[in-house]
Order: structure tokens, then C-alpha cells, then sequence
């Protein structure tokens, strides 16, 4: 991953084929953290090969942590972490990957203690960490404030509590969850995140051995167990991945067919996609998006404009706004979509304006989109990985070439993107600069 290239973008063309989602990344990097909870090993498949899932390998790495991939499948690996070093992370590292956080609960399992770098991640507003401290204080951690850094210590190991979360945070149900598990006693965890990669981690802890209850609810029961062992788990596809897919497709007119989904992960997104009049089909485990969409928004009862919002899980998630804004910008009507957690996720709309649509952010919260609106190509910087999949959708639809920058936040989270794009017909270049 070259943090110095760009894509050169062909816009116009429309694509045809069929693609397979990578592992889901929000779920890929909590789970090599459960691997520091059991000096067995765990087997992972479906591993998605992308810059911050290598950046969490890397500060596995340098703890002690074996991690190898498995034969001549480069997305399966072995993680064998009977030896852990040490319970400082580089801090260099961790900036780069907020997901690093997750560390925290089996470092203070298997160490006793943890420093905790200020985390990194994308820019896209404030992202406090409150809510881990404060439920692992509940659990038996010391929490100490230093400069860079924070400080936690379970001088007498860590037992179960009653806790209730001040927010649904997804890295910080999962961080409790992998301190709970081997801690003395019950936990309850109320207001529990329950998005589908929350649901895969519970899966893979009790294939561990953990005792959690209430999987998909926003109620977890975790009994604590002595020791977790050794365990083989899938990555399930990656359903943002897929959301993303169903954009590209329907923002160029392009008939798409996407294999390997799981069909309850995309209920609210569809919802979502059939607002601005794109009706996907799903035959089993693969979704087709049809070249020929409605493209039109639809009202709500009468004739009021439509709200996208996002919402913890069942809502629609945070991570698709910036796809499902792109791809109103190609729809006939008016849409307000409001994204409630993030107060920087929608500052990228200057670059879509600066393209030809017509978008009136009315504040760091809420945007307006009248389409459809014909896109040309321009100058582009990815802001966060969302966002510059997003800009990579509208250079895609637009007249004329394009050019993005820092396509390194892309690689972060999408596995060979312009590859695997090129391969249905689409005409991205990779510079190295």
C-alpha cells in the first residue's frame, strides 16, 4: 500500500459482470484482536487483504503474535499468540488503525495492563473512547491519563458487571465483550451495539470456548470462563462492500451481479436503495442490480420529501451515507439525508459540487440532494475511505477524466478496488506518484 498513488479515472463507461465481496473488515480486525485471548491457535478464512486489517497484523506482530497465511490461500491465516511479548503497542501504528482499540480488553486479560496510544483512524469527526474506559473501569481497570496515552491496569484481575453502555459504540461493545468473557463472574452489557460483525465476534469467542447469550440483541450475557482455546472462524462478506457495489452499479447503469452475500444483512440498506428508486433482485446468496433502475425518488405519503438517516444496527449504517449521497446525485427528486454520528462524514459533498451536483449542506449533519445531476470529471482527494469510494463512484458516472488522490484511505478498506473494478469494464488507472 503506496501512500503516494493516484487513480486515473475514465468516467461514462458502464460496467457488467459479476463480483464477490472481500471479508468484512469491521469484523476482520475485532476478531484478530480475540486472537491475543487464547495462546492456542485460530484459523481465519475469508481474510480481507487491505491496509488496515495488514496494519493490525503488524501490531500483532510486534507484540509476540504469529501470524501467517495458510498455504496458497493468501486470505486464510493462522494466528497463534502463545507468546505475547508485551502489552505496548507501536504507537505509530496504532494511530493509523482506530480499530486498534479493541486491543485493549484481552491485552488487560492476558497482561494485566495496557497502554493505550491516542487512537487514530479516519477524520471524520470527533470519536470519543469514553465509553471503553469507562465500561472496562467497571470490570476491575485502573484508567491513568498520560500525555499521548492512557493507562490501564487490572492490578486484581478483572470480574463482571452490570454495565450500561452511555452509547451503542460497536468497537466498544466488542472491547467489553473480549474483557468479559474471561473475567470472574457475570457480565450484562444493556444497550449493546448488535451490527452483524458485533454478532460474528460473539460467534467466534464462544467457538472459543467464551459463554455469551443474546447474540443480535442489544442485551449480551457473558458468563466468565477461566481460559479460551484454539477455534476456526469465516469472515463473513462484507455487507458495506456490497452496498458500495450496488451504488457503482446503479449510479453508471450497469447490470451487476454480486455473489455471496447474506441476504438479512442488507434488509435496511435495501430499504434505503428503494427510496431513490433501485429495486436490487436477490436469488439466494447473490444480488443482481438490473442495468435498467427507476432512478426516482420516492416521496413519502403526501408527496413529502424523503429522509435518509443513519442509525445503529438494525438502521441503516453510517458507513453507506456517503454511497447512498452519491448515488441520489443520479436520481430525479429531492432527498435530505442525515447522518447523526459523524459531524465530519459529509464535508466530501464540496467535491460532488464541484463536479456538477446540486447539494446544499445545511449543516455538518444533514445535506440535500436534487438530482439528477450530470458529473464531470475533476480533481479529486479521498478524505476517508467511505468518501473516497464514494468520489470514485462519481468519477466513474461522470463525463470526462478524473484524477484522486490519497487513494491509500481507499486501500484501507477495499481489496484491490480498481482491479477488481477494471475487470467489469471500468477504466482505472493506478499512478504511482
Amino acid at each position: 500500500m503506496r501512500t503516494e498513488d493516484t487513480f486515473l479515472v475514465q468516467g461514462g463507461r458502464t460496467l457488467a459482470g459479476a463480483v464477490t465481496p472481500s471479508g468484512n473488515k469491521n469484523e476482520a480486525l475485532p476478531v484478530l484482536s480475540a486472537c491475543l485471548l487464547t495462546g492456542g491457535a485460530v484459523s481465519l478464512a475469508n481474510v480481507p487483504l487491505i491496509g488496515d486489517v495488514l496494519v493490525m497484523a503488524d501490531i500483532l506482530r510486534g507484540m509476540g503474535v504469529r501470524v501467517d497465511a495458510d498455504g496458497g490461500d493468501p486470505h486464510a491465516w493462522t494466528v497463534n499468540a502463545e507468546a505475547v511479548t508485551g502489552d505496548e503497542m507501536d504507537p505509530r501504528l496504532f494511530r493509523r488503525l482506530r480499530a486498534a482499540i479493541t486491543l485493549a480488553g484481552p491485552l488487560l486479560h492476558r497482561c494485566g495492563k495496557v497502554t493505550i496510544p491516542i487512537p487514530g483512524g479516519d477524520k471524520i469527526g470527533k470519536r470519543r473512547i469514553d465509553t471503553h474506559l469507562l465500561a472496562l473501569q467497571q470490570l476491575g481497570a485502573e484508567v491513568f491519563e498520560e500525555a499521548n496515552a492512557y493507562l490501564l491496569r487490572a492490578r486484581h484481575g478483572l470480574h463482571g458487571a452490570d454495565i450500561l453502555l452511555d452509547e451503542a459504540s460497536v468497537t466498544g461493545t466488542e472491547n467489553i465483550l473480549m474483557a468479559a468473557v474471561c473475567a470472574k463472574g457475570h457480565t450484562s452489557i444493556y444497550n449493546a451495539a448488535c451490527e452483524p460483525h458485533v454478532q460474528q465476534l460473539c460467534r467466534l469467542l464462544n467457538a472459543m470456548g467464551a459463554r455469551i447469550s443474546g447474540i443480535g440483541a442489544n442485551r449480551l450475557e457473558i458468563d466468565g470462563v477461566s481460559e479460551l482455546g484454539g477455534a476456526a472462524h469465516t469472515i463473513a462478506p462484507d455487507y458495506i462492500e456490497i452496498g458500495s457495489f450496488i451504488g457503482l452499479a446503479a449510479a453508471t447503469g450497469s447490470e451487476i451481479t454480486i455473489a455471496n452475500i447474506v441476504p438479512d444483512d442488507l434488509r435496511m440498506m435495501l430499504m434505503a436503495y428503494r427510496k431513490l428508486g433501485i429495486e436490487p433482485e436477490i436469488e439466494g446468496t447473490s444480488l443482481r442490480v438490473h442495468g435498467r433502475q427507476h432512478m426516482k425518488v420516492v416521496s413519502d405519503f403526501r408527496g413529502a420529501i424523503p429522509k435518509i438517516e443513519s442509525a445503529p444496527w438494525p438502521g441503516i449504517p453510517a458507513d453507506i451515507v456517503s454511497i447512498l449521497l452519491v448515488t441520489a446525485t443520479q436520481c430525479a427528486g429531492t432527498v435530505l439525508f442525515h447522518e447523526k454520528l459523524f459531524e465530519s462524514r459529509l464535508f466530501f459533498t464540496d467535491r460532488l459540487v464541484g463536479m456538477g451536483a446540486r447539494i446544499v449542506l445545511c449543516d455538518p449533519h444533514r445535506a440535500v440532494v436534487v438530482g439528477p445531476s450530470p458529473l464531470h470529471g475533476d480533481h479529486l482527494t479521498s478524505p476517508d475511505i467511505r468518501a473516497g469510494v464514494a468520489l470514485l463512484i462519481a468519477a466513474l458516472c461522470a463525463e470526462g477524466e478524473s484524477e484522486i488522490d490519497n487513494v491509500y484511505i481507499i486501500d484501507r478498506g477495499y481489496e484491490e478496488i480498481d482491479r477488481r473494478l477494471n475487470a467489469l469494464g471500468a477504466g482505472i488507472t493506478r499512478l504511482a506518484r
